[in-house]
């Protein structure tokens, strides 16, 4: 998988997991949803994702 891939994978994921965990544990967790959904939101126009400098720098290729 190249970078965009693992960004995507990472993002739908992690939204996944955030609507989870709001709807059985606790509805705190859809700011959590809230916030990936800025974040990619920010990235469109800035084109700057955290998530990217993290997986360069873990060596995945791009």
């Amino acid at each position: 998988m190249d970078l965009n891939q693992w960004l995507r994978a990472i993002a739908g994921i992690l939204t996944l997991l955030s609507v989870v965990l709001g709807h059985f544990v606790s509805p705190n967790w859809y700011y959590f949803t809230a916030f990936i959904g800025l974040n990619l939101l920010q990235s469109a126009f800035t084109k700057w994702c955290p998530m990217i400098t993290v997986l360069r720098k873990a060596g995945v290729r791009e």
